[in-house]
Parts: structure tokens; C-alpha cells; sequence
């Protein structure tokens, strides 16, 4: 699904801004006083904790005027993302319907909209997560009738509307869909899909406008002239300005971003370009103080500036995919991605361990089975269908620590993964290992080309006692080198850590122990001549779902919530920005 843009045929109008909202209600006039911010979610906005903890449906409305420039031209409405079901209306009528809380959905709604009038606009939303949701959850009801979400995930479950919504203009026949793969001789193959049959121009722009290759037809390949690769940390980016002809007019015109670039997997190593790339960055989340999962630009400029201080160079979208205008922006500033879905919580193991009730089989026609999957492969569709064509992008992770090790995760997975390759055959796919699946009993590892490993040992394994979790993780990590063969990095390591908590010892929770356990992790990895990365969890300190074991949410964060550095994130900028993006030699 193409981004909403600006272009010679084509007007968009942003509808960010305070709507009318409330708990109860529908596409009829909202009866409230509440408004609410978009993009935001609700969840911190107000001080009543019936909102905060509501479960189900919520409702945003607003007035929307119709340019009156668009008469005889399709009006399109877009939601960047509803967490995690969404239902749109135009007055009274249902005009879109979509299930999963981080990817975009439109609604063509011409037929029900007048140039130059208002129309009701209301937005519905629910936040439920069930065993057929990515990511799943259960409903319970209390004894005194309250509904209670439970999820198996660490992180708050945040709803709303947490990204834009647009009012989009289009001609009648217009580009749908663009697909570009490019390789390092400049060679663009390209494929386009309009709305109708038509005549179709492609032209390729380099950085400053000039037109570099241009070519007919829907389908095709180009060739780019003395080409500039995009490379981590040096990007460049082209246009393909895909053009709807009708003789020599142009009906419609869209320029879809691209980079010239090839990843590659060969033997233990991950390369960019055939250039060997190591990894050095965070999982991190979509949190802030009151916007919840809220977008907001200033965040993102400041956060790619922490992560250019520190020397990250790569981030993982951990726990699902982030909104749009990430992704531009690592593609304009060289940040390389690993983009996951929203597929965390596939372990009923851990939930087991937490609560203290007998295990279940994950992967059954009783807990996660046919419909899970398929929403999972939706998901999955949904994720490659949008973020394809981005350069910063260049590993796919289907889930988050799933019970890999479990019986029926193979015959889950399988199919999955099948899906990911045919959608996607340039990009490598991982999934990130939970610490209960080892090399001795992983069921899936071999079907993925990157092996992406979470571990605490230090933290919840051998904990304050850095000695033996670093004899503890070398075994582990050369496990999984020895068995598979395949590239390895550590897409989650960390310990939580109090800003202004010190000790002379190795005490958890202190700033010196969060450094003494990423020291400790260190020595391992560079120990490991297949290790491609260090992803270290997390970026910044974020909010969770109640629990004991949390204070005030997570705070295995290097920035704390409201991004001040903690003590190891100066360690971690002085071996990062000395490392680059090499493996050193062990």
C-alpha cells in the first residue's frame, strides 16, 4: 500500500489534531465533552482509570471538509494504524474494517463524500487481543463485572489512533502499488500496478532531480549510469516516479523512494553490498511519556540523534512495525532495519512461569493454531506489502521469541516462513530466539537464514553473578554456531537499571552492573567469529503492563524514558563508534 503523498495529481489533507471521544457510542453524534489527541493514544491522556484501563471498543469523530478542488477525482480515506481493530464511518456508513493495530488501511469513499461539504467522520477502535490476534491476549471478566485484558507481552497495550489520518485525493486511474529491486550494477527492476489498464512511463531521479534512466510499461527493468550505492551510514536515494499516461498527458504521477543496495547472507556472514556488515544498535519501542504509542516527530529527530551519539548503526522494530515516517527517515540518514511484525507473545510457557499455572501446548487447534496463523500471515503481508521497497530494511523478523522449542512450531512456522520468501525472495528472515529454546532443542532455526538470539544471563539467569552467566552464554552462543552454521547475533540483551542507583559491587539494578553485564556480553561476542551483531534491550526505558517485577515499566533502557543517558551508555559509545559496522577479530 502506498504512502499517501503530495504530487502534481494528487492533494492530500492531514487530519491530525483534537477529535471528540468517547467510550461508548458509534457512527451517530458523539454525546461527550472528551477530546482526544491524533496521533496518540488514549490510554495516558486522562486522569480516569476507566479510560486507561478500558477493554473494547473506543470512538473518535470529527467534522471533515472535502476541498472543493477535488470534484471528478477519487477521495480516499487513510489511517495510518489503529490499535488494533478499526472501523470507519462517513456519516452513518461503514466504509472500512481492519484487524491488526501497526499497518495502514484506506477506504475509497467517493461515492459518499461531496467536493466542498462536510461529512461526520467517526473512527471506532478496540484494543482487544484474543488467541486469533497478532499479538494475542485473553479476555477475562471479574467478579464484579469489570472486562480485564491479559497479553504476553512486556509492553503497555497501548490504543488509539496512535499515527495519522489522512484525506487523500486521486485521479480515477491511478498507481496502486510500486515494486522496485535494484543490484549493484544499477540495474532497477521495477514492477507497477495501477487502478485500470493503462499506459505506464517510468523515470528514476537521482538526489538532485536530474532524470538518469527512464523506461516504458508496467513491468521492466532500467539501468542506472554510474550509480551511488545507498550504504549504512552513507545514504543515497533515487526517485521512480511511476507515470499514468493518456497519449503524452499525464493523468498520475508517484515518486516512490528507493536506494540502490543488495543484501546478501553467505556462510556466518551478514553483507550489504558483499561488504560485511556487523550489527551495533537496540531493540527499542514506540513509547513516550502521555503519547503512549503515540508518532511524534520531535521524538524521532531526537531519537536518531541519541542513536547517532551513541554509534548505533541499526535498530530492530521490536515488537511490531513502526509508523512510516521511521522508516524514511533511517532510509534518508543510512540506519539500517531489522522490521518485525507484531507476532510477540506466541510462548504460553512464559506466561506459564510468571503465573504459576500448568503449562499448555503453545501451537494447538485449542490455543494457537489455523487462525492464528493466518492472521499471522496476514500480518506478514501486510508488513512486506508496505515497508518493501525501503532500503534501511534489510532482514525480515517474523515473531519475538516464539516456543520454538515446543512441538507443532515447526509445522506453524514453516508455512510462514514459505510466505515471507515468496513475498520477499532479496531479503534474508529471522526470528528472535526465546532463552527457553537452545540449540539442542529449537525446532525451527534451520528453516531462517540469520539466527537472532535473546538472552539475559546476568539478568534473569545467574543473576549478579557475571562470572558464571559469561561461561553460561559462550556455551550457549557456540551451540547454536557449531549446530547451524549461520550467522548470529543477539537481538536482546540487558539488565534493568536505576539512574542514580550505584554500588561498589556487582549489584543489580545499579548503573555499574548494567555495564559490568554489557562488558561481560561483549567479551562473548567478540569471542565468536559468526557473530554479526549486538542489539541491546533497550534503547530507552518504557512502560509495561502491571506486575511486581516492574517499576514503572521497563528500565533495562540506556536513555531513560525521557532520554537521558544512564552510565553504560557512554560505555557503549566508546566500543561502538571504535567498532563500526566490522566484526572485530577474535
Amino acid at each position: 500500500m502506498l504512502k499517501p503523498r503530495s504530487t502534481a495529481t494528487r492533494e492530500l489533507v492531514s487530519l491530525d489534531g483534537l477529535w471528540r471521544f468517547a467510550l461508548d457510542g458509534g457512527p451517530g453524534p458523539l454525546d461527550t465533552t472528551l477530546e482526544a489527541a491524533v496521533p496518540a493514544s488514549y490510554n495516558d491522556l486522562f486522569t480516569d482509570s476507566a479510560i486507561r484501563d478500558h477493554v473494547g471498543w473506543v470512538w473518535y469523530q470529527r467534522q471533515v471538509r472535502v476541498p472543493r478542488g477535488w470534484a471528478g477525482e477519487r477521495v480516499v480515506l487513510r489511517v495510518d494504524a489503529a490499535t488494533h481493530q478499526g472501523r470507519v464511518y462517513v456519516g452513518d456508513i461503514l466504509v472500512a474494517e481492519h484487524v491488526g493495530g501497526y499497518t495502514p488501511f484506506e477506504a475509497d469513499v467517493t461515492e459518499h463524500v461531496r467536493a466542498g461539504q462536510e461529512f461526520r467522520l467517526t473512527i471506532g477502535v478496540n484494543n482487544e487481543l484474543t488467541d486469533t490476534t497478532i499479538p494475542p491476549g485473553t479476555i477475562t471478566v471479574t467478579a464484579d463485572g469489570r472486562r480485564r485484558q491479559t497479553y504476553l507481552h512486556d509492553f503497555y497495550n497501548y490504543a488509539g489512533l496512535a499515527r495519522s489520518v489522512w484525506l487523500c485525493s486521486r485521479p480515477a486511474v491511478h498507481v496502486e502499488d510500486i515494486t522496485v529491486v535494484t543490484a549493484m550494477d544499477g540495474t532497477v527492476e521495477y514492477a507497477v500496478r495501477t487502478s485500470a489498464p493503462a499506459q505506464v512511463r517510468v523515470r528514476v531521479l537521482d538526489a538532485t532531480g536530474t532524470q538518469v534512466a527512464t523506461a516504458d510499461g508496467t513491468n521492466g527493468a532500467l539501468r542506472i549510469e554510474d550509480v551511488r550505492l545507498w550504504r549504512p551510514g552513507a545514504a543515497y536515494l533515487y526517485d521512480l516516479v511511476a507515470e499514468v499516461l493518456d497519449g503524452e498527458r499525464v493523468v498520475d504521477s508517484y515518486p516512490e523512494p528507493f536506494g540502490v543496495r543488495t543484501v546478501e547472507v553467505r556462510g556466518t556472514r551478514f553483507l550489504i553490498n558483499g561488504e560485511p556488515f556487523y550489527f551495533t544498535g537496540f531493540g527499542r519501542h514506540e513509547d513516550t511519556p502521555v503519547r503512549g504509542k503515540g508518532h511524534d516527530n520531535a521524538y524521532l529527530v531526537h531519537d536518531f540523534q541519541l542513536m547517532d551519539w551513541i554509534g548505533a548503526n541499526s535498530f530492530r522494530t521490536s515488537h511490531y512495525p513502526y509508523a512510516e515516517e521511521v522508516m524514511e527517515f533511517a532510509d534518508r540518514h543510512g540506519i539500517v532495519v531489522i522490521d518485525e511484525t507484531a507476532a510477540v507473545g506466541l510462548n504460553l510457557a512464559v506466561a506459564s512461569g510468571l503465573t504459576g499455572a500448568p503449562p499448555r501446548p503453545t501451537f494447538s487447534p485449542d490455543t494457537f493454531g489455523e487462525a492464528t496463523r493466518e492472521a499471522h500471515a496476514q500480518a506478514i503481508r501486510e508488513l512486506v506489502a508496505r515497508d518493501k521497497n525501503h532500503p534501511s530494511v534489510v532482514m525480515w523478523c517474523i515473531a519475538n521469541e516464539p516456543a520454538s522449542n515446543e512441538e507443532g512450531a515447526r509445522e506453524y512456522f514453516e508455512p510462514l516462513v514459505e510466505l515471507t520468501r515468496k513475498l520477499d525472495p532479496t531479503r534474508p528472515v529471522s526470528y528472535a530466539a526465546v532463552l527457553f529454546a537452545t540449540h539442542d532443542n529449537d525446532r525451527i532455526a534451520d528453516l531462517f537464514d540469520v539466527l537472532c538470539i535473546n538472552r539475559y544471563y546476568g539478568w534473569y539467569v545467574a543473576t549478579g553473578d557475571l562470572a558464571t552467566a559469561e561461561t553460561y552464554l559462550e556455551h550457549d552462543l557456540r551451540g547454536w554456531a557449531d549446530r547451524f552454521g549461520k550467522p548470529i547475533m543477539m537481538s536482546e540483551y540487558g539488565a534493568d537499571t536505576m539512574p542514580g542507583l550505584h554500588s561498589v559491587w556487582d549489584t543489580p539494578w545499579t548503573e555499574e552492573y548494567q555495564q559490568a553485564y554489557l562488558e561481560m556480553n561483549h567479551r562473548v561476542f567478540d569471542r565468536i567469529e559468526a557473530f554479526v551483531g549486538e542489539h541491546v534491550w533497550n534503547f530507552a526505558d518504557f512502560q509495561t503492563s502491571h506486575g511486581i517485577h516492574r517499576v514503572d515499566g521497563n528500565k533495562k533502557g540506556v536513555f531513560t524514558r525521557d532520554r537521558r543517558p544512564k552510565a553504560a551508555a557512554h560505555a557503549l559509545r566508546a566500543r561502538w563508534r571504535s567498532l563500526g559496522s566490522r566484526k572485530p577479530q577474535g
